[in-house]
């Protein structure tokens, strides 16, 4: 007889915890709960409450529960609880979901692509993911997502788990987990986010008296006064407040008759002593006693099995037919003892976990080990592949039975196959359980792969101690040529991290077990990592001479075809990806050239991965070698297909650079809005400080000097002054900006700390200036001659299309000096067609070369001006617009005034009577600028900037010049 109470007693707070979490989630305040105690304390009923009243209010609810059977599944309550919305509501179909799919698809069948090898995504990725689709589904009236049994789960749903707890808050979806207070990365996520406050966290205690009464009086639909005291006595001794044993115990006082209902009241039919169970087990052990030997058998070999198992299994297992296997199943389910699992129609599940461990320890030791040993058997010889859940399950069945050895193999190969397909967490795992059990001989093997598993996923000081605990290994052994490659992976590792000494040690260590003459393979392998090493910084003490880039380039050429003819596809994306970067020096065809044999490569092996990375640096390089982002908007459409969220984002800053250069500013804000954000929110650094650079240059190209110092805050708040991106910083980004605010002097020493930086710093951004925009500078002041000038125009970035339209206007400059202004307008005509994608720098460099043209008399330096000056008019640039209306004049030519101007002076400034000429002043004043560089800037004599000064400080009512600047900043702060 079952007897479950139908009302949940004495956790009244946490009811209303939950209840006040619902209401915040739909006012989009989003909220994460953890329920934290033992097992029977009564977290699932909470749950299941929580579930009730999210039904009740429209919101979508998704339950998903970690396995118990102790097998390492990556993801599993994650993809059950997708399953269980999915299943009735069908699959979203939200256009804005689409990019998020192939990340998706690992939790959701249904977005799989038949034939697609699939996309290895991070955890941070599929996170991301996550948490989007969370928001679609709880737009209207928030979502519900509900993890029990955390302390079961895999590392890789954790790190899921505190992503989305840590980016819900202005979301709305409710996060509610459960996990009983035992040692692990669960617990550990929980404390620490309840100390970072993202997290409420509620620990349920014991039930007290008086609550132990009322369930029991629930659970036998009577008063809690109608209850025996000696059976309340009994109950509260045994149960010590957890309901579910209280639950157990009153069953089996109600199956045995020792209490019963008697004219309408409850009584003990014999005082409950010693004949009482006296512990959960010995409760479950009789009513095994009362079930027929089959079921009894049945339950026996589904608790060997775990708390969860698979009908296919226990049919291996137990040899039934499939009418008598489902008839015994159904005898189990009307017991109480198991339920179907909602989660897979092939499942059966214990109605509590504990369930299963009583059930196998009522049996004597040696009985356990048999049963596990025969169902081990079953398993292996059924003539099924075993799957990586089949491997840990025989691994744990041979465990059990005493097969330490047996055990650790199944527990390795699992792993082994977790580390291939990315679930570093989940092979680390498996590894170490594997590593203890292992047989001698065994030993070190497993040890290399749990170093490689820890490598892979971050823990490169792990792996490194792991590898110098290891033994060694005859020399020309096939062990050693297994330790060699094992120290080439570690390499990698450690040139991914960046970190060159350890990097070097584990590639010498590689060498010197391999000897002179490796197999040609691995030679190829290790030839790519110490090449990919070479590019790192050097560090001091490491005894690593300089690298002679041709001999490096040249061995990395023969190890790309090696490892083609090898076959050994990887390692010749490698080695082509690197040959790339290495011939940029060379220029962009030869760059090109190394890509397109990694694009055919990886296409033509099914490597989806490396192919979106060809596919990302063709069109970089195609948009700074043309200024055309067609190619790269190619490249991120692979990237979105294939689900690889990061390789976007990378392409995202690309992209907003390009629209940036080419003054597409809406586009470029979009892209920024849409990617800096979760770029950061998903750690991807290098993606979110391009993108913020990309802001501040934007703000520079459009003469936003404060937009520009704030965006250069955050990119200096993100790491941004120890990143490679420093010379574009100074070049691109500051200095352009310096121009548009006319002071050379300053633009002209941003660009000199641009090229002392790369002088110093090994790198591959050729838009700093250094190919462009410096030699012009240089040209017009009569710094540099001819020499110079082609100098750059023979580097790599001088055949770049930005670059290159200032090095048109450098070179005639220089023949329109040397008189010969017909060689100089062939050069303005060229540059006229290469800057047509660029129209800031295209106007700019008109403003630029138009005084050198006026005063060597070539070219049309009037017409020039008049152009820049109505661009940067009508751009807001006053500076550059001023400056072109000076010199205008200067040239004798007349000057029409600008009547209008009105529309940008905000609507309490023109109400005050300021005019478009004071406002070009007013809008200089939060720089606190002195009369005589205001005077510079517009272009104007310092007598009428008093005089403009004089009228804002009459109009706006400020005391002193102080408080108009402060005001000024003010205005600028504001939204336009």
């Amino acid at each position: 007889m079952r007897a479950t109470s139908p009302v949940i007693v004495g956790r009244d707070e946490e009811i209303g915890l939950l209840s006040s979490a619902l209401d915040a989630v739909q006012r989009r305040s989003g909220r994460a709960l953890f329920l934290l105690g033992e097992a029977g304390i009564g977290k699932s009923r909470l749950v299941g409450e929580c579930a009730y009243r999210a039904y009740g209010l429209g919101m979508p609810v998704l339950r998903g529960r970690a396995t118990s059977t102790g097998l390492v599944v990556p993801f599993r309550p994650l993809a059950e609880a997708l399953a269980s919305r999915f299943r009735a509501a069908g699959t979203p179909t939200d256009p804005e979901l689409t990019p998020y799919h192939p990340a998706l698809a690992r939790l959701v069948p249904e977005w799989r692509r038949a034939g697609s090898p699939g996309y290895p995504e991070t955890v941070v990725e599929l996170a991301e993911a996550l948490l989007r689709l969370l928001s679609v589904l709880g737009r209207e009236a928030g979502c519900t997502i509900l993890l029990e049994d955390l302390h079961d789960c895999d590392t890789e749903t954790v790190a899921v788990v505190e992503y989305v707890i840590d980016n819900l808050a202005d979301l709305p979806i409710l996060f509610l987990g459960t996990l009983r207070p035992e040692p692990g990365a669960a617990l550990d996520l929980v404390r620490s986010a309840e100390r970072r406050h993202v997290a409420t966290v509620r620990e349920l205690g014991p039930l007290h008296d008086d609550q132990v009464r009322a369930l029991t009086g629930a659970c036998l639909e009577a008063g809690p006064q109608e209850i025996p005291d000696a059976v309340h006595r009994r109950l509260a001794e045994r149960a010590a407040g957890n309901p579910y044993l209280l639950e157990v115990l009153l069953a089996d006082l109600l199956d045995t008759g020792r209490l019963r209902r008697t004219d309408g009241a409850w009584e003990a039919v014999e005082q409950p002593g010693g004949s009482i169970p006296s512990d959960i087990v010995r409760s479950w052990a009789r009513r095994l006693e009362r079930l027929d030997e089959p079921v009894r058998d049945l339950l026996l070999a589904s608790a060997t099995l775990g708390s969860q198992f698979s009908v296919t299994v226990l049919q291996t297992v137990t040899g039934f037919e499939d009418r008598a296997l489902f008839t015994h199943l159904r005898s189990a389910v009307e017991a109480g003892v198991i339920a179907p699992d909602g989660a897979a129609p092939d499942r059966y599940t214990f109605r509590h976990s504990l369930t299963a461990e009583a059930l196998i320890s009522s049996l004597v030791p040696a009985e356990r080990a048999s049963l596990a040993r025969r169902a081990a058997a079953a398993i292996e010889h059924s003539g099924e592949p075993l799957d990586e859940d089949g491997r840990q399950l025989v691994a744990s069945l041979r465990l059990a039975a005493g097969d330490r050895a047996g055990a650790a193999r199944q527990f390795a190969e699992a792993g082994r196959r977790m580390l291939a397909s990315g679930a570093h967490g989940s092979a680390v795992v498996l590894l170490e359980r594997a590593h203890p059990l292992a047989a001698e001989a065994d030993r070190a093997a497993v040890a290399e792969s749990l170093a490689v598993a820890r490598a892979e996923g971050g823990d490169l000081d792990g792996a490194l101690a792991l590898a110098d605990a290891l033994p060694p290994v005859p020399a020309r052994s096939e062990a050693a040529a297994r330790r060699g490659q094992f120290h080439i992976d570690l390499a990698w590792a450690a040139v991914m991290a960046e970190r060159t000494a350890d990097a070097a040690l584990q590639i010498e260590a590689a060498r010197v077990l391999l000897g002179p003459a490796p197999p040609p393979g691995r030679r190829a392998a290790l030839v790519v990592v110490d090449g990919y090493l070479a590019l790192l910084p050097g560090l001091p003490g490491t005894g690593r001479p300089p690298r002679d880039p041709v001999e490096t380039e040249q061995a990395v050429q023969k190890a790309a075809e090696t490892a083609e003819a090898e076959g050994l596809p990887v390692v010749a994306c490698q080695a082509w990806q690197l040959l790339a970067l290495l011939r940029r020096e060379e220029g962009f065809d030869a760059a090109d050239a190394a890509l397109e044999r990694m694009l055919s490569l990886s296409t033509e092996h099914a490597l989806p991965v490396w192919r979106v990375e060809a596919l990302v640096r063709l069109g970089a390089n195609a948009f700074m070698r043309t200024g055309d982002a067609s190619r790269l908007l190619s490249a991120r459409a692979a990237a979105t297909d294939l689900g690889a969220l990061l390789l976007t984002r990378t392409v995202d800053g690309l992209l907003a650079m390009n629209a940036v250069l080419c003054a597409r500013w809406e586009e470029a804000q979009e892209i920024i809005d849409r990617s800096a954000e979760a770029s950061a929110r998903v750690g991807d650094l290098s993606a979110h400080r391009y993108l913020l650079l990309a802001g501040a240059t934007m703000a520079a190209h459009r003469g936003r000097r404060r937009d520009m110092d704030r965006a250069l805050a955050a990119f200096r708040r993100a790491g941004g002054e120890q990143s490679l991106l420093v010379p574009l910083r100074s070049g691109l980004c500051r200095a352009f900006g310096a121009l548009l605010e006319e002071d050379p002097e300053r633009a002209a020493a941003g660009l000199d700390e641009a090229l002392a930086w790369e002088l110093d710093h090994p790198s591959y951004y050729y838009l700093s200036g250094r190919y462009g925009l410096r030699p012009l500078l240089r040209v017009l002041a009569g710094q540099a001659d001819r020499t110079e000038l082609e100098e750059a125009r023979a580097a790599p970035g001088g055949c770049l299309a930005w670059n290159r339209q200032f090095l048109d206007l450098a070179d005639a400059v220089l023949l329109g000096r040397k008189g010969d202004p017909a060689g100089a307008a062939r050069l303005m005509a060229s540059f006229t067609q290469r800057s047509a994608p660029f129209p800031v720098a295209r106007h700019l460099g008109l403003r630029l070369v138009a005084d050198a043209a006026r005063a060597d008399g070539w070219g049309e330096p009037v017409a020039w001006l008049r152009t820049a000056e109505e661009f940067f008019y009508g751009a807001g640039v006053q500076p550059v617009s001023a400056a072109c209306r000076a010199a205008l004049r200067q040239a004798g030519a007349s000057v029409g005034q600008h009547r209008g101007g009105w529309d940008r002076i905000p609507s309490p400034l023109r109400t005050s009577g300021v005019t478009p000429r004071e406002y070009e002043v007013f809008v200089l004043l939060p720089e606190r600028p002195g009369n005589q560089q205001i005077a510079r800037r517009l272009s104007i004599s310092p007598r009428t900037v008093e005089k403009h000064m004089a009228s804002l400080l009459n109009k706006t009512g400020r005391a002193d010049r102080a408080s108009l600047c402060e005001f000024a900043a003010e205005c600028a702060a504001e939204p336009a």
